[in-house]
């Protein structure tokens, strides 16, 4: 069984999912450099910027796809809960591409295929 393509909204939800990772991610390793380490706090003042506007954009990026991909409201509070510990946003786009919810929903009284 071949994945369904991921639809324009999927695709969108992906990449707020992998930039919401990869600045959490910096944002870790520029907290171990102040707090840690001592050595400096330009990680923290860079990626606390980046990761907060990323959050945001996730935030959006999951309630536009949640609506236009007609997810069930289980999936919708996944998406959102996913992005306050840091680096699951990714781990949830995953599993949502594999169950289809990234694909676009088929039409309404179409048949699935056996």
């Amino acid at each position: 069984m071949s994945p369904r393509p991921l639809s324009a909204a999927g695709r969108l939800f992906a990449v707020a999912a992998f930039l919401e990772a990869l600045t959490w991610a910096g944002l870790l390793v520029g907290m171990l450099l102040k707090y840690g380490t001592g050595t400096t706090d330009l990680g923290v003042w860079l990626f606390g910027r980046l990761h907060g506007a990323a959050f945001l954009f996730y935030v959006v990026v999951s309630l536009y796809a949640g609506v236009r991909l007609r997810w069930p409201l289980w999936a919708l509070l996944v998406a959102l809960l996913a992005a306050i510990p840091p680096l699951v946003t990714v781990p949830v786009e995953m599993w949502f591409r594999r169950i289809g919810l990234l694909s676009q929903p088929a039409p309404a009284g179409a048949r699935a295929s056996t």
